[in-house]
């Protein structure tokens, strides 16, 4: 194998847009990202709150119950 042929290796700094900053290996120095891990709705846990808000807003508007503030 010849050794021209092969990327560098770096440890990648990824940042998200949320702020999140990790260190990560790949072939470029920096990535940028817009969803992470930390700001995820499948890994923060808001992802069953959304479909709770959805069905109950489908219900609403099927039955024509107003919002009540």
């Amino acid at each position: 194998m010849r050794a021209d042929v092969q990327p560098n290796y770096y440890d990648c700094k990824v940042t998200c847009n949320c702020g999140n900053v990790f260190t990560v290996g790949s072939t470029k120095k920096e990535i940028h990202v817009e969803i992470c891990s930390k700001c995820h709705s499948f890994y923060t846990g808001q992802q069953k709150a959304a479909k709770a808000r959805g069905r109950i807003e489908m219900f609403n508007k099927k039955y024509g119950v107003a919002n009540q503030q």
